[in-house]
């Protein structure tokens, strides 16, 4: 299984990313060995997608990067960001 995930971290940005292993990697994200998250301590799992094939969710990591993927990624776990106060109700930045 191959897993594409969405980590909220302190500074109430997402983080996007790819693995095989999802427990290792967050393991990694929240001792602080993964650089680009390492400053953003805590980082909190939101969201995670499951694909059989590594294609397919590499895939659909380079389109939630994208800002279009990064729209319809917000829309779709909105109600996520509202409980975390990173969007208002209206859909805008808190």
């Amino acid at each position: 299984m191959f897993y594409v995930y969405i980590l909220l971290m302190a500074n109430r940005q997402l983080y996007t990313g790819f693995t095989a292993d999802l427990r290792r990697r967050l393991t990694e994200h929240k001792s602080g060995t993964v650089e680009s998250t390492r400053n953003k301590l805590p980082v909190e799992l939101i969201h995670h997608e499951i694909y059989v094939v590594e294609s397919d969710a590499r895939r659909r990591e380079r389109f939630l990067k994208t800002t279009e993927g990064k729209r319809l990624l917000k829309q779709q776990i909105r109600d996520i960001l509202i409980q975390k106060s990173v969007i208002s109700n209206d859909g805008t930045l808190s």
